[in-house]
């Protein structure tokens, strides 16, 4: 059992942590760099991208093949973390959500045809991309099986979409989009994986829902189909196996958020060390205090736990498990520590901390939205209790 990194993938860590420091932290901290929705705005994210790719630092969990680096989900896991110590890294080097995760589904699964067409330009960064799958209620949430929106054939080579979707993220400005519908009523194989651009017709974009926190490019949409027609050849996978596409793509996107989760964590407590340093306070500096302490102690303890479960649960999924209770516990934790771990760093820094001259007050508006994302806690609670339910005392085995 090794703890330690291979030197190639330690000097690519180092690598990733040198261009956040030298090139992205000195465009995230001047606000005219930010779009209206508190996300990078398209010219420094462009100038970014491009220095990113002359740096070999694109596309990290993409084949080597199709312009990537090919990292396994180990080396991805050690490249998010530190791309993530800016709110802007992951989306200049190319690993941000909901791409991301679309991407490594495309990469799975696709055709060679399919590839050309619906992945390499997201990979390339020509467009961005978006997958279509909750709806409002009593629609499909953190189940999918209650899935309304329909596709019905419509001769032999074509499918017919109707019903409507909410909270898909990026959807405006999406070129890409991948949709799950329902195909037949059967309680298994009833649903099914298309792709469509942006510009068939027969659906539209309702509106961008409003939401508490910043937002990732493109918004989180509430989406109408009312007609759109998907040739045949446009489907992903067969027919009926939509539900395994989801574990397909899901599975490694949780892990990757915790990634990216990790990272932001970490910055957030970066953002008191020089503050408790150098603060005096009756007579001592903030770091001296005890009760300061034990807050550090607590959120370094949290950080390096959630970073064990998420590699945990990347080398089992390197194996070719699905690592589901594994991947469920690294996202309950590593969610959980995200919002801990900034209201610690709030509290620390006192006043300036719940200023905007920090990114403290961004982070704490964004990080509630990481127990809902991709299952919510108490779905992934259930899958782990399941799993002791079915194993006994062989749930803590090693393999």
């Amino acid at each position: 059992m090794d703890f330690s990194l291979p030197k190639e993938l330690e000097e690519l860590r180092r690598k990733v942590a040198g261009f956040v420091a030298g090139e992205i932290m000195p465009i995230e901290a001047d606000q005219r760099n930010f779009d209206d929705h508190e996300n990078i705005a398209e010219v420094p994210l462009e100038t970014l991208r491009e220095k990113a790719k002359a740096a070999g630092l694109w596309a990290p969990q993409m084949p080597a093949g199709r312009g990537g680096l090919g990292l396994d989900t180990v080396g991805m896991a050690t490249f998010y973390e530190e791309a993530a110590r800016s709110r802007f890294g992951p989306v200049v080097f190319n690993c941000a959500a909901p791409d991301d995760g679309n991407m490594i589904l495309l990469d799975r699964v696709a055709r060679e045809d399919q590839k050309d067409r619906w992945l390499q330009p997201i990979i390339d960064g020509d467009v961005r991309s978006s997958i279509v799958m909750t709806e409002p209620a009593p629609g499909a949430g953190s189940d999918p099986t209650m899935m309304l929106t329909r596709a019905e054939r419509k001769g032999n080579d074509k499918w017919v979409i109707s019903g409507r979707k909410w909270f898909i993220t990026g959807a405006q400005g999406a070129q890409h989009f991948i949709l799950l519908a329902r195909t037949s009523d059967n309680k298994r194989g009833a649903l099914t994986t298309f792709l469509f651009h942006k510009d068939q017709p027969g659906w539209h974009i309702e509106r961008r829902i409003p939401i508490m926190g910043p937002e990732e490019h493109g918004g989180h949409c509430e989406v109408v189909f009312d007609g759109l027609e998907i040739e045949d050849e446009n489907r992903l996978m067969d027919v009926g196996e939509g539900m395994k596409s989801v574990q397909i793509r899901l599975g490694t996107a949780r892990l990757t958020h915790c990634m990216r989760w990790l990272g932001m964590s970490k910055r957030a407590v970066e953002e008191c060390l020089g503050y408790v340093k150098n603060r005096q306070n009756f007579g001592s500096v903030l770091a001296d205090h005890e009760g300061v302490q034990w807050m550090l102690a607590d959120a370094a303890m949290d950080i390096e736990i959630g970073r064990l479960l998420t590699m945990r649960a990347a080398a089992k999924l390197d194996t070719g498990d699905q690592a589901r209770k594994e991947v469920s516990m690294a996202k309950i934790w590593v969610s959980e520590i995200l919002h801990k771990t900034i209201s610690t760093s709030i509290q620390l820094n006192g006043a300036r901390g719940y200023s905007k001259d920090l990114p403290l007050e961004w982070m704490y508006r964004y990080a509630p939205q990481a127990k809902l994302v991709d299952g919510a806690s108490e779905v992934h609670k259930m899958v782990i209790a399941r799993h002791l339910l079915g194993e006994g005392t062989g749930f803590w085995s090693w393999d």
